[in-house]
């Protein structure tokens, strides 16, 4: 799985040999960006969302507003994984921060997905690539789904 900035990061950082979680409450890192600063950066996303005239706020109803959007970017196949990974990394981060409990988890292969406090693992990468190749799952939905776990 191609998520161009976990490259960034582990240069930066070093490449971890362990499985962490994270949160939006992790300790403080020194002046250096969070993993979940990281994976909220959604910057094609967010884009892409800013063009139709939607600004992400990290809410649950910017989930509901992005399954409005007409996928005008699916007729560019260079750019659907890429959005792909950042519907999902946007899905991933409004979990964590509105969901109690919830939080980062980087698998070993590097892939980010959301634990929540039931120990259930929420793999919204896949989820968003799912969104933006076809449209389901909706995002909503998947959030709905993380919220009453």
């Amino acid at each position: 799985m191609d998520i161009p900035f976990l490259g960034r990061w582990r240069r930066r950082h070093g490449s971890a040999s362990a499985v962490a979680v994270f949160s939006e409450d992790a300790e403080d890192t020194g002046g250096r960006e969070s993993p979940a600063e990281l994976l909220s950066e959604c910057e094609l996303l967010r884009s892409q969302a800013a063009g139709a005239g939607l600004r992400l706020d990290d809410t649950a109803a910017s989930l509901e507003a992005l399954d409005q959007l007409l996928p005008r970017w699916r007729d560019d196949e260079e750019t659907l994984p890429r959005l792909g990974n950042d519907a999902g990394l946007y899905l991933g981060t409004v979990v964590v921060r509105t969901v109690p409990g919830a939080g980062w988890r980087i698998l070993p292969g590097g892939t980010p997905v959301v634990r929540l406090a039931s120990g259930r693992e929420v793999d919204v990468v896949t989820a968003g690539q799912g969104w933006a190749v076809a449209g389901v799952p909706e995002l909503s939905q998947v959030y709905a789904e993380a919220a009453e776990a």
